[in-house]
């Protein structure tokens, strides 16, 4: 049996992009988790048997929707205050790459995200934390890259 490939939380990056063009993205630094959920809305639409109509429907459903979030926490890093204060005060979306790199391919997503929420945390004697959440505006395009 073969084992699986699996990946680090370091291959596993969420980069913000500046206003150049090109756009050139960075990692925040801090993060020490992350997360992404991709989502599929969903209608839901009774099937009937045509040949027996007394018997019970099936549920069919048609997608409307895909959104992604993302959310990740960690250190509350001098270094990315900035970055993230920033997307946070845009009333637009910031440009967004999500990486899972693996040995023999990487998969990427680019697109538009708004910061939706930002929480900083401190306990006396503790470092502060940052939490991030992350919402979609639009298509978030996937590519996949042999390494």
């Amino acid at each position: 049996m073969a084992q699986a490939t699996t990946i680090k939380g370091g291959k596993f990056r969420v980069l913000i992009g500046n206003d150049a063009s090109p756009v050139v993205y960075t990692a925040p630094c801090g993060f020490t988790q992350r997360s992404i959920t991709l989502n599929k809305g969903l209608e839901e639409v009774q099937v009937p048997d045509c040949e027996d109509p007394d018997k019970v429907d099936w549920m069919g459903r048609d997608a409307t929707s895909l959104s992604m979030s993302v959310n990740g926490e960690g250190v509350l890093a001098a270094e990315s205050v900035e970055t993230w204060l920033d997307a946070f005060e845009s009333l637009d979306s910031v440009p967004v790459k999500i990486e899972w790199e693996f040995p023999a391919k990487t998969v990427t997503w680019t697109g538009a995200m708004h910061i939706e929420s930002l929480e900083a945390g401190a306990t006396n004697g503790q470092r502060a934390t940052l939490n991030v959440s992350m919402q979609s505006d639009g298509e978030m395009k996937r590519v996949v890259t042999p390494a």
